[in-house]
């Protein structure tokens, strides 16, 4: 069996090229190393929110085929690399994962194929580490097979952009790369934009995401002082964004979630202290985010005090656990940063969240509410974590306390981050 493409990860990345590339009328297979992942997927269930089991049974019927049998890259002219990129335990970058996958690929490379590393990482790793596993086995990059990086752009649930119509970025590691990975990519998307290399690719994605990364810091930042000096940074937002020029908002919230924020400017910051020196603004802006979740504990515990009642053996009920709205994805969601803080301080906790069915914080395992009104009723605290579009709708008003950590509910006797 011939393929025109074997991609490498199927989780929140690789799934959706599959499924572009099998509209284009492409032959796909799908590698990857979780025998679950992989059953699941030719069971007819998607595990990713944005594929549904519909588009699932399309992309079979059109020959997609999903396996952990590496054979399929030997009968390939190009193989796109979409594995994880995580955080260490000591917050280095883990490439475990993208290393892995080149060995495989290594071992079944030919010439004239075509490698493209998707995930995530610091600028220097298609050249630095990519290339030369590839080209262990004899193979140069350039000369005998091409290699390039294109940043994955997915945001889930985003219903108005998606792979075909988001400009696609392709770095090569020569011009040839770059146009090799052009004829692939101009197949899948409508706008092509070519960097001038793999670092210059690399380096696009690292700043889309520091750049939100910082600016959520920022006003993360403001939050806790105008909350103390009683000013609506909400109501100055919403000023401030009617400037048409010169002017993004960003909003506060609980902390920073899912695949990106909270991960890869550790990826640049960790280049960066390969020079000898920090990246000052990423490292700030992760202490800022990452100590949202405590400074939400302790404005629960204020609310609590004004009605005199202590946290501890408080019922807390949590909306929304998920680090976005209306997906089911809980990559590093700050709510579990949250109810670790709520949990410490000795609350009782409850969640509800439409898309999530049990949720563990640790060792402790969160009992998951279904009756909203009812829990809202018996609560000491209703805490909103995640503005599910539900949760906007029905506005919640049968809560006795309601704390919103989002900006979704704009009523007098609602505290509001």
């Amino acid at each position: 069996m011939t393929y025109d493409l074997v991609i490498i990860g199927l989780g929140y990345v690789g799934l959706p090229l599959v499924r572009e590339a099998a509209r284009c009328g492409m032959r796909v297979a799908g590698l990857d190393r979780s025998e679950h992942v992989v059953s699941r997927l030719r069971a007819g269930r998607s595990h990713v929110d944005d594929v549904s089991d519909g588009d699932l049974s399309d992309m079979m019927a059109a020959g997609f085929e999903a396996t952990t049998n590496p054979a399929v890259l030997g009968s390939t002219d190009a193989a796109v690399i979409c594995v994880p990129t995580p955080l260490s335990p000591d917050g280095r970058p883990d490439l475990e994962a993208v290393t892995t996958a080149a060995r495989t690929v290594a071992a079944r490379l030919r010439r004239g194929m075509l490698v493209v590393l998707e995930s995530t990482t610091y600028p220097g790793t298609t050249d630095e580490v990519l290339k030369p596993i590839l080209e262990e086995p004899g193979l140069r990059a350039g000369s005998d097979f091409h290699l390039a990086f294109s940043p994955e752009r997915i945001d889930p649930g985003n219903l108005h952009f998606g792979l075909r119509n988001t400009p696609k970025v392709i770095g090569g590691y020569t011009p040839a790369c770059t146009d090799a990975a052009a004829t692939l990519y101009g197949k899948l998307c409508d706008e092509l934009v070519r960097a001038k290399g793999t670092r210059e690719a690399e380096m696009a994605k690292l700043l889309e995401n520091t750049y939100r990364h910082v600016n959520i810091a920022l006003v993360n930042e403001m939050s806790v002082f105008c909350h103390e000096l009683g000013i609506d940074l909400w109501d100055a937002i919403s000023c401030a964004a009617s400037k048409p020029f010169g002017f993004q908002p960003f909003y506060p919230g609980p902390g920073v979630g899912g695949h990106c924020i909270p991960i890869d400017p550790n990826y640049l910051s960790y280049k960066v202290r390969t020079l000898g020196y920090p990246f000052r603004f990423v490292e700030l802006a992760q202490e800022i985010n990452a100590r949202m979740p405590s400074y939400i504990a302790s404005r629960a515990v204020e609310m609590l005090n004004v009605q005199g009642r202590a946290l501890r053996g408080a019922e807390i009920l949590l909306l929304g656990v998920t680090y976005k709205a209306d997906i089911a994805d809980e990559r590093e969601s700050p709510s579990r940063g949250v109810a670790r803080e709520l949990l410490r301080r000795g609350a009782v906790l409850r969640f509800h969240d439409p898309y999530v069915s049990q949720w563990q914080v640790g060792d402790h395992r969160v009992e998951r509410v279904t009756d909203l009104e009812v829990s809202m009723a018996s609560a000491d605290l209703t805490l909103l974590l995640q503005a599910h579009r539900m949760y906007r709708a029905d506005g919640l008003t049968a809560a006795r306390l309601l704390f919103d950590t989002r900006g979704a509910l704009r009523r007098p006797e609602v505290e509001v981050l």
